[in-house]
């Protein structure tokens, strides 16, 4: 077995026993994108990433596994469970949580970022236009915005519907929007962005293509990729509305 398949395999068995399974957590744990992570377990080799030794050495250290763990090949004498699960782990320590809710003043570090919304033009008319709520709205650091790199008056929340983008963001997760980068220039393939599909609201990956661009779901085996050329997405009414730089939900 190549070291990139060992790599790989023992990623895997570290994400399903030290988080659940939940690619996203691991992900968050490391500072990548979801997107990110999952390139590395795509079936089709063409579009893997491989883990380099920069990053093998970065995962072990973030957490807290011996340093080398990663390229330990397999054996009978030593299964991948032993490695990943007899490692030391990093003592963790759990800070009291403060309850809010919107009577609460905000703190001089906190900053209200409001929610987008679908919104009907006209009853029955079919028509949707995409404006920030009024009412709905989360609270965020402002040394976390700076530390992505989002202005304050350009973060935005946006609640994800449907199950195209299973199993990193589940129907009603919560991904925060820098509508600063919004230009069809400013994309980085296989990042997230929240999108203006004709008045819906979308989150989806999002590629260049020479011709236009390319949406893709996580959840390819129900949701094929959507391929539109730049005359289509004029047509559909196609808009970036901008990148996703932070994701929450709870756990089911």
């Amino acid at each position: 077995m190549e070291i990139k398949d060992i790599r790989r395999a023992r990623v895997r068995e570290l994400i399903d026993r030290n988080f659940r399974g939940i690619d996203a957590d691991f992900a968050n744990r490391i500072g990548r994108q979801p997107s990110y992570i999952s390139r590395i377990f795509t079936e089709k080799a063409e579009h893997r990433r491989n883990i380099g030794e920069a990053l093998a050495r970065q995962i072990e250290s973030e957490c807290g596994i011996e340093a080398g763990s990663l390229d330990r090949p397999f054996g009978d004498d030593e299964p991948l469970s032993k490695a990943v699960a007899g490692a030391a782990r990093p003592r963790v320590e759990m800070a009291p949580i403060d309850a809010w809710d919107d009577s609460t003043p905000l703190d001089d570090d906190e900053v209200y970022v409001p929610f987008l919304r679908e919104v009907e033009l006209a009853a029955g008319s079919g028509r949707f236009v995409i404006e920030e709520s009024d009412q709905a709205r989360l609270r965020f650091f402002k040394k976390d915005l700076r530390h992505n790199n989002v202005q304050f008056s350009n973060a935005k929340c946006v609640v994800v519907r449907g199950n195209s983008m299973l199993p990193v963001l589940r129907d009603g997760a919560t991904v925060g929007v820098n509508t600063g980068k919004n230009s069809f220039g400013d994309i980085v393939d296989g990042d997230l962005y929240a999108i203006n599909h004709n008045g819906q609201l979308r989150v989806k990956q999002v590629y260049r293509l020479p011709s236009g661009i390319r949406l893709r779901s996580f959840n390819r085996d129900e949701h094929p990729d959507e391929d539109y050329t730049f005359k289509q997405v004029q047509e559909e009414q196609i808009t970036i509305l901008g990148h996703v730089f932070w994701w929450g939900m709870f756990a089911r």
